[in-house]
């Protein structure tokens, strides 16, 4: 047992070149509790994040973007509850005890027509004021706006869905194969860049507008009309080229790297390596082109209208009523100036959202 004691304690010597302090040469004064700053000082990892977590945390930081997002949203709830609140339909022209309202036309905001006026002197009930007036054949000129802002947002979105559909597999089949596939690919690509954007836009929705009108006829598309499903076509032929080129350079960049090397190496199946390994490292592209892509298409969409491609009568979008309001500028400005308004808040607010999105996501900007 003693023999025992006597190795415990020749192991507790200091051992020659050996990093151990040697504890008897030392008092208690000589040791101090690290302060609560040094351990601190001493934590060298960080909190675990994710890619969208991190991203999102420089999002919040960006008044703009947080600014813009708050009016996106704030449209998108006015433009949702106000058809339940306001009796009034984007088609239908005024009327008073079921009876047409022929003096309710070009009615300024919050003017009530001669009949609503004797109707409500009459019987003492208060009717639904005319926020932004009427148009000239009597119908009310908010709900209108109400639904054209649906109708612009609703283009917006989709056809930045299509662009990110056809351009992502497009870009992504040219990048990762390479070679005589990405030189064909691309060639095409440059053809379609190449053409003027404007011209080609209103020669296909005109064309498109002839020959989609019979096909459709009696159909659940008529409702939309020819020149919406055309606006549609044109976005999906000509508007993916931007998204596909940006695609296919960042997987040109990412393709060569060990990992997606070292799933080659095991039989991993091209479609998978794409899907798990290149295409979420290309994630902030993706967000970025597609947010970017939603303003381009509203802007499309709102100048074909405007010259009488987009939208179909009835319905309605903000290009059209702008259109409309064109002939009665001088006598009725406001019905003019409230569409562009609607218009530029929601392009400024998409764009800097994009803008937001692209110093939150984009690593090369952090």
């Amino acid at each position: 047992m003693q023999s025992m004691n006597n190795e415990q304690v020749e192991l507790k010597k200091r051992q020659f070149l050996s990093s151990q302090i040697d504890l008897s040469k030392f008092n208690g004064k000589d040791f101090t509790l690290a302060t609560d700053e040094e351990k601190r000082q001493q934590d060298v990892m960080g909190e675990s994040t994710t890619f969208f977590k991190d991203g999102m945390r420089r999002l919040r930081k960006n008044p703009l973007a947080m600014g813009s997002i708050i009016v996106i949203l704030a449209i998108i709830i006015i433009i949702t509850i106000a058809p339940h609140i306001c009796p009034y339909g984007y088609a239908q022209q005024i009327m008073v005890n079921g009876v047409k309202d022929k003096s309710a036309s070009n009615l300024a905001p919050f003017e009530y027509s001669m009949m609503e006026q004797r109707y409500m002197d009459s019987s003492g009930e208060k009717v639904f004021p005319h926020i932004f007036g009427t148009d000239s054949l009597g119908r009310d000129y908010f709900i209108r706006v109400i639904y054209g802002t649906r109708v612009s947002l609703s283009v917006g979105v989709v056809a930045a869905i299509m662009v990110l559909i056809i351009g992502l597999i497009y870009g992504s089949v040219a990048g990762y194969f390479g070679g005589t596939v990405d030189m064909i690919m691309m060639r095409i690509v440059d053809i379609i860049y190449s053409l003027p954007d404007m011209l080609i836009i209103i020669l296909l929705s005109v064309v498109l507008n002839e020959r989609l009108t019979p096909v459709i006829a009696g159909t659940p598309l008529a409702r939309l009309g020819s020149n919406m499903i055309s606006m549609f076509i044109v976005f999906a032929l000509l508007y993916w080229v931007g998204m596909a080129r940006l695609i296919r350079g960042q997987i040109l960049t990412i393709k060569n790297n060990e990992y997606v090397l070292a799933a080659r190496a095991i039989g991993t199946k091209d479609g998978r390596i794409l899907r798990r390994h290149i295409l979420p490292n290309c994630l902030s592209v993706i967000i970025i082109t597609t947010a970017l892509q939603v303003p381009s298409a509203i802007f499309t969409e709102s100048y074909l209208s405007f010259l009488g491609l987009g939208v179909s009568a009835p319905l309605t979008s903000l290009g059209s009523l702008a259109n409309d309001a064109r002939l009665a500028l001088q006598s009725y400005p406001h019905r003019l100036v409230i569409p562009a308004i609607v218009i530029c808040l929601i392009v400024l607010a998409l764009n800097l959202i994009g803008d937001g999105l692209r110093d939150a996501f984009d690593s090369k900007l952090n």
